[in-house]
């Protein structure tokens, strides 16, 4: 297994968030949903879990820290002479008399919870402005509706496992100069599980769960930016037999508007004016995401200059103001005066009056084939 935090792209001494923000970032990148048929990415997604469900685990990390890959368990050799899934706990439990020399663990653990699941879901530059609610589907594992999960067949049940009494791991109790030192690991005949089922259930094969497709919807609050992730708890995969499903995280990804920019809170738009209306002045009905808003450009605007509509933005998540309405960043109209081009003869020639009344230098009229045809006129 490659370094872990190489893995993040952190280093030794990160932070917990420093952790989760390159997790984050990387997840996104190698994702297999945004990946279809890559299978690098795919096995990069695999490292990144790895590596995040380690390091931010305060335990693991420092496990891992101390004795490097063989801290990470599945199945190699436990750094204490055991096998691997022993933890600070168990020597704690050996010195002050936690730990059970009958090689079996202190009490049943239950049935494991499900794992979290990951989706993406495409939304609308207006959509992640206002908020939407919106349908994802997803395949995961969901209990087995012949067995209610347990998966044992009709008229069954499971029963206690033999070997671990129901613990689902078991301890093993080894002497060293330190005294007594325990290490446990999944117990072997019903992996983990602390039941055994004699009659298992045909639909899920005693697993108590299927895979089914099944929909959900997302309440997407005002305000979510690109790159944002809802949690939906208990919307993950169902545990074996009967035990809690994992979370559902839904990752967020808006598409761009064609005529506003997103900076925080704010929103950008970058108005046209021709170079008339700038210098005379001139109220324009302008589209806003909220609909049609009067917009007055003052006279003699130049390129550059903003207005700003107040309260026509993007909602900030999780403030409101004093009557509990959520607060809003400001829409900002960036003007740009344009110059205009294929003038016609009397429009030239209305401009140079214009200059020349304004003691204003410009090029010469062209003494061309145009301005012999003007002198004819004249």
């Amino acid at each position: 297994m490659a370094d872990l935090y190489g893995v993040l792209g952190v280093a030794r001494g990160a932070s917990d968030d420093e952790i989760k923000k390159a997790y984050r970032k990387l997840a996104r990148e190698h994702h297999p949903d945004l990946n279809p048929g890559d299978a690098a990415a795919e096995e990069q997604f695999k490292q990144l879990t790895v590596a995040y469900e380690t390091l931010a685990d305060p335990e693991k990390r420092r496990r891992y820290d101390t004795f490097g890959d063989a801290a990470l368990g599945g199945g190699g050799q436990d750094p204490f002479g055991g096998f691997a899934g022993g933890g600070l706990g168990d020597l704690i439990d050996a010195f002050f008399g936690g730990g059970s020399p009958n090689g079996r663990a202190r009490a049943p653990g239950g049935p494991p919870r499900g794992p979290d699941l990951e989706t993406v879901l495409d939304l609308e530059f207006a959509e992640a402005v206002f908020g939407v609610n919106r349908e994802v589907s997803i395949r995961a594992a969901v209990a087995c509706e012949t067995c209610t999960g347990t998966g044992a067949a009709a008229g069954s049940r499971p029963t206690t496992c033999t070997t671990c009494g129901g613990a689902g791991e078991l301890r093993r109790v080894r002497q060293s100069i330190l005294g007594q030192m325990v290490t446990s690991s999944p117990c072997p005949r019903c992996g983990g599980l602390g039941q055994e089922i004699a009659s298992p259930c045909e639909t899920c094969r005693g697993e108590g769960r299927v895979t089914r497709h099944r929909t959900y919807t997302v309440d997407v609050p005002a305000g979510v930016d690109h790159g944002a992730t809802l949690r939906l708890e208990g919307r993950g995969a169902a545990g074996p037999r009967g035990g809690p499903p994992g979370d559902l995280f839904v990752h967020l990804r808006v598409g761009n508007h064609p005529d506003f920019i997103r900076e925080g809170a704010d929103l950008i738009s970058v108005l046209h004016v021709p170079v008339t209306a700038a210098a005379l002045g001139v109220d324009i009905a302008f589209e806003t995401l909220d609909g049609t808003e009067d917009l007055h450009v003052a006279a003699g605007t130049q390129t550059g200059r903003e207005l700003r509509l107040r309260g026509r933005g993007v909602p900030e998540l999780r403030r409101t103001d004093r009557r509990g309405e959520q607060v809003r960043g400001d829409l900002i109209v960036r003007i740009v005066v344009d110059t205009p081009t294929g003038l016609t003869a009397r429009q030239e020639d209305l401009l140079r009056q214009v200059a020349a009344e304004r003691g204003e230098a410009v090029a010469p009229a062209d003494p061309g084939l145009l301005g012999r045809i003007r002198s004819a006129f004249k």
